[in-house]
């Protein structure tokens, strides 16, 4: 994008919040938000340039109403939580709802596979897996393996692979959201497979409430990942009145964003898996506590919390506890 392009784009907001300074805790912070974004834009493509100290100016002018009288600072790491990473998921609520549905599709295609090729649930499981679970069933402990290695080792294993994974899927998106598609199909067929094995034994319902203790927050970071994708991939593909380079930056600064986010769900996902779920004898309620708890907290903080946060700017129904 043009230099002169970027300014007729945005001088009017930057010339309101110049001529309008609002008090408002909400608002500022937004406005800081879209100033830095714009500001990092500006740094990127147009370093020499005076827009860059104008912004520079602006944006601090902003910081310092933010913080003034604050008898606590509200660092950036509470505002990335706070603000802007919701903000980035409600600009992308349509790719995380593709992500869902390709996903959900795809546990159908590893459902029905697995349904009419007996050999499916090896092929995607491999036989070690298999046999080591036939035999935990044959010995009344269907779901031993997750009690065979040291918490601490497990815990620690699993949010590095379960991070590599979901870093991979974003990744992939660098390939116009084709790989993307494809990582969350190995995943969603995987756990389809998965899922009708147990089914198909009689422990289906078991196999929910032990493995879904992990298995929610480690899903649902999967297919928000693959969302992340396909804002890189979308980039790409439909870079608008950008430059195909200037828009790809953009996707994956959001995609960074959120992979980001996803970090202590991943960590949280890996305790579970790592310390409780080896409880396969723990009490059916408890079990679902945890599952819909982590439910509840996936589709607030990732779809409606961002959607309200994103109302109030709208409709500039600010409001902040003191």
């Amino acid at each position: 994008m043009r230099e002169a392009l970027f300014l007729k784009q945005n001088k009017e907001r930057w010339a309101s919040y110049e001529k309008t300074p609002s008090r408002d805790p909400d608002e500022l912070a937004d406005r800081f938000i879209r100033l830095t974004d714009d500001l990092a834009f500006a740094r990127t493509f147009y370093p020499k340039s005076k827009t860059v100290a104008y912004l520079n100016g602006l944006a601090s002018t902003i910081h310092l109403a933010i913080y003034k009288n604050k008898k606590e600072k509200q660092n950036r790491i509470v505002t990335f939580w706070k603000y802007e990473l919701p903000l980035v998921m409600a600009r992308y609520q349509r790719q995380l709802l593709y992500a869902f549905l390709f996903f959900t599709c795809f546990v159908c295609i590893g459902v029905l596979s697995a349904r009419y090729d007996e050999n499916f649930v090896r092929l995607i499981l491999g036989d070690g897996y298999v046999n080591m679970t036939n035999e935990n069933i044959e010995k009344g402990d269907p779901f031993g393996v997750y009690k065979s290695a040291d918490p601490i080792m497990m815990f620690l294993g699993i949010a590095v692979n379960n991070i590599y994974v979901s870093f991979r899927v974003f990744v992939m998106g660098l390939l116009g959201g084709v790989g993307t598609i494809y990582g969350l199909f190995y995943n969603g067929v995987m756990l389809g497979s998965f899922e009708y094995y147990f089914f198909e034994k009689g422990l289906g319902g078991a196999s929910i409430l032990v493995v879904f203790i992990h298995g929610t927050l480690e899903i649902s970071a999967i297919i928000i990942a693959g969302a992340a994708g396909m804002v890189l991939g979308n980039s790409i593909l439909f870079p608008r009145t950008y430059t195909r380079m200037q828009s790809m930056l953009m996707g994956a600064r959001d995609g960074i964003k959120i992979i980001i986010g996803l970090l202590p769900v991943f960590l949280a996902a890996a305790f579970l898996e790592g310390f409780i779920t080896r409880h396969t004898g723990m009490p059916a309620w408890l079990s679902l506590a945890i599952l819909l708890g982590s439910l509840a907290f996936i589709l607030y903080y990732f779809v409606i919390y961002p959607r309200a946060l994103r109302r109030r700017m709208t409709s500039g129904a600010f409001t902040m506890p003191e």
